[in-house]
């Protein structure tokens, strides 16, 4: 059981940022088609990720066993703690506009929590710049995270992406 609710450490950057192009696809409908199914959808999705990985994620499992195997990108590894981090802050987020919505009828607040996570998952997918990785490193320094969560985390603030503990 502790296997099940896992996270992957080290994590491919290939498949995290697909997975955030995805994010970006189902943020936009979400946004667009007004639809509060996919509300429900895209917080499901964060807290599986969470919890367990692409393990019980449906867009997890199809980047992970389909997409990034048939693109051939060469794997680029990072640490995987503060990719866990960032799908947790996207998991907030997401709970949230779900709870405004649904619960307290606030449709603007809600759509505006996903425009957020439109923002992150395109900065990720685009750009390979993760700001809940960045936070992860900052919550670090301040000791606020302890060291030996991460120590491969160290060089986030860096291009050199390439240090994972898989490495050393």
């Amino acid at each position: 059981m502790r296997d099940f609710f896992s996270f992957p450490n080290p994590v491919n950057e290939v498949s995290a940022r697909l997975v955030a192009a995805g994010v970006v696809i189902l943020t936009i409908a979400t946004i667009v088609l007004q639809q509060p199914v996919l509300l429900v959808l895209l917080a499901y999705g964060f807290v599986a990720r969470v919890l367990t990985g692409p393990t019980m994620s449906p867009l997890g499992q199809f980047v992970t066993r389909v997409l990034t195997p048939k693109l051939g990108f060469e794997s680029k590894y990072v640490a995987g703690p503060p990719k866990r981090f960032a799908q947790a802050i996207g998991a907030t987020l997401s709970i949230a506009a779900v709870v405004l919505y649904f619960a307290f009828g606030q449709t603007t607040a809600a759509f505006v929590c996903v425009g957020l996570i439109t923002i992150a998952a395109t900065l990720e997918s685009v750009f390979a710049l993760c700001l809940g990785c960045k936070i992860f490193a900052v919550l670090m320094r301040a000791g606020l995270i302890s060291e030996e969560v991460c120590e491969s985390c160290n060089n986030i603030w860096s291009n050199d992406s390439s240090v994972h503990p898989a490495a050393s």
